[in-house]
């Protein structure tokens, strides 16, 4: 069956853990320290120590991490024109002008 939805049971947290997670390993794999990563990419040491534990971070400050660990070209597919991995046959849109339909009766 072509046309079944990929669903993903991650959550938005487990997605900014995982990112962490790849971005310390680069860093790792680099040699960078966190110090170094701070000190070329300019993002506070105090910012990069919370993201790598949290994944909590500034958009500017990932992609200045990005550009110190030669992975910023990665960004340029988020949210591509070619990407429509999991979409459904209708638009957003078209959902949320779709009438709801009223119930009989009170809600109890």
């Amino acid at each position: 069956m072509d046309n079944l939805l990929s669903m993903d049971i991650r959550t938005p947290t487990d997605v900014l853990r995982e990112l962490a997670a790849r971005f310390k390993t680069r860093r790792l794999a680099l040699n960078l320290t966190q110090e170094g990563l701070s000190e070329r990419s300019g993002v506070s040491w105090g910012s990069l120590k919370r993201f790598e534990r949290t994944g909590l971070i500034a958009l500017d400050a990932l992609l200045k991490l990005a550009l110190v660990l030669d992975c910023l070209a990665d960004f340029d597919h988020l949210c591509g024109q070619d990407d429509t991995r999991g979409l459904a046959s209708q638009s957003l849109d078209q959902i949320l002008n779709t009438p709801k339909q009223r119930s009989k009766g009170r809600l109890k």
